[in-house]
């Protein structure tokens, strides 16, 4: 018979491999919001943004996402995160910060800083509108009602 033993390092690198591969499906998996008491935190994954409230333009409920070129990110399923450039204005810079959860439902637009856009919404329709509500009050004037 043969009797190879394997080295343990490609033992250990396996299991490395599957154990980071299962944290980043993890981390990616949902947009994670917190609301703190002078800014809105987004993080998923590699992706995070912080916005504060006196720096919010508008905040509006968009039905569709605006055509994008994606920098870099993914789309998976119903999921679509990462960092965009808008096709309209693809002669500036501008980045466009995408967290959504669920393509088929309604998305938060937020434009802080003037024109930095960013757009984001959550699994449940629910909890978008609740945030969407939490935001135009936090962000004072300027806010603009929901569909």
């Amino acid at each position: 018979m043969n009797n190879k033993k394997r080295h343990w390092i490609w033992n250990f690198l396996l299991v490395l491999t599957v154990i980071v591969c299962t944290w980043a499906l993890a981390m990616h998996y949902k947009n994670w919001v917190s609301l703190e008491s002078d800014l809105i935190r987004v993080k998923s994954g590699f992706y995070n943004q912080s916005v504060k409230y006196q720096e919010l333009d508008s905040v509006v409920f968009v039905a569709r996402l605006p055509p994008m070129e994606r920098l870099n990110g993914f789309s998976a399923l119903e999921k679509e995160k990462g960092i965009f450039r808008e096709f309209k204005d693809s002669l500036t810079d501008k980045k466009v910060y995408v967290f959504v959860d669920n393509i088929s439902q309604q998305k938060i637009k937020l434009v802080y800083r003037d024109s930095v856009k960013l757009y984001l919404n959550l699994t449940d329709s629910v909890q978008t509108l609740d945030l969407y509500n939490k935001l135009a009050l936090k962000g004072g004037n300027g806010m603009e009602a929901p569909n």
